[in-house]
């Protein structure tokens, strides 16, 4: 049987693994920052609707520039965005490939501070781009005079700011991303994958006189739509003419226009769960606290904790116990995704009984 070793793959790709979390079906699934509380009966009902309406039509290609959705998704982040502001795509990760697929490339250079979201590199290889990941300050965070000064010396064309952060959950204040938009010349993205469920200002409001700022945004964690994949990006007209320059022709679906706009339609019902996601976030920070761990202060709907003698023992152990969480490489830390008032009930008591 053939293997990657008899297939004239690009050098840089011999020996990479395809990115992903492991999927293992267990009852408490605690590991990519899904919201666990799913989609209620009457949004459901409305995605089935509009899909069903779209699905007569599915003998036809789909509205390549889907400006109806498009102007949904400005109404539902304000600050006076145009539809022409706005570009949408499966999942914010296809946002990230376009954008380094029309900035990036063999002649440029892209950075961020680490640890952040592994997608990025991944990205950034696959488009030909240099990639320089900078240590994050001792506490996770991010100073505007630190920003400054590294972006000045690295001297990129794409700096890439995660807020909330992910794997740390550390929100950045907008004074930061200032800093960084003001350093150099080239473009930055803020990836607000986490912003519904962080207290801090959302980057939308920099937008205004600041072409070379993007805003990625994903429908895949507090509006509870990760299987949809959908994902999608504020910023200068412009910049939506440049990514319309590299996407796929009629890269999103029919089907997947019409679920988004049916999410859109019934977005209050599908964020209902945010407070009470962050009362689990919280209170997972105090349960393990008590346990003797470290837990990171969170603006995301998840908690990286710090203090673990051996993850993988942990990690086992909860797993043998029906609860899934991430080890993602950072020497005595994992990630826990705030779930239900029930998960977090179980994945601390199990916790408990691991650490005793």
């Amino acid at each position: 049987m053939t293997n990657l070793d008899d297939l004239p793959i690009r050098p840089d790709l011999v020996g990479q693994l395809p990115y992903g979390a492991p999927q293992i079906d267990v009852p408490i699934r605690l590991n990519v920052n899904e919201n666990t509380f799913g989609i209620p009966e009457e949004v459901a009902l409305r995605i089935v609707q509009r899909t069903a309406e779209a699905a007569l039509t599915l003998n036809r290609y789909p509205d390549r520039e889907f400006m109806e959705l498009r102007q949904m998704l400005a109404e539902f982040l304000g600050g006076n965005l145009a539809a022409e502001q706005i570009w949408a795509a499966n999942g914010s990760n296809e946002i990230l490939q376009q954008f380094f697929q029309v900035f990036g490339g063999p002649e440029a250079k892209a950075m961020s501070f680490g640890p952040t979201y592994s997608m990025y590199a991944n990205i950034a290889r696959t488009t030909l781009t240099e990639y320089q990941l900078l240590p994050r300050l001792d506490d996770y965070s991010l100073s505007s005079e630190y920003v400054r000064e590294e972006i000045q010396k690295a001297k990129p064309q794409i700096v890439i700011l995660c807020s909330p952060n992910n794997p740390t959950g550390t929100g950045l204040a907008l004074d930061v991303i200032e800093a960084a938009y003001n350093s150099f010349e080239g473009m930055l993205l803020v990836d607000e994958a986490y912003q519904e469920f962080s207290d801090s200002p959302s980057a939308i409001s920099l937008l205004p006189g600041r072409p070379r700022l993007v805003i990625s945004r994903t429908m895949s964690k507090a509006f509870a739509f990760a299987g949809a994949r959908v994902g999608y990006m504020a910023a200068d007209a412009a910049v939506v003419d440049a990514m319309r320059i590299v996407r796929l022709p009629y890269h999103l679906s029919a089907l997947t226009q019409a679920a988004a706009m049916a999410a859109l339609e019934t977005s209050g019902q599908l964020l209902a769960n945010i407070e009470q996601i962050k009362v689990q976030r919280d209170r997972i920070m105090v349960g393990v606290l008590k346990m003797g761990l470290k837990p990171l202060p969170s603006d995301a709907n998840f908690v990286l904790i710090q203090g673990f003698e051996d993850t993988h023992v942990i990690f086992e152990g909860l797993l043998a116990k029906g609860i899934i969480v991430r080890d993602i490489g950072i020497p005595g830390c994992l990630r826990v995704t705030a779930g239900t008032e029930a998960e977090t009930t179980k994945l601390l008591g199990e916790l408990a009984l691991l650490l005793d």
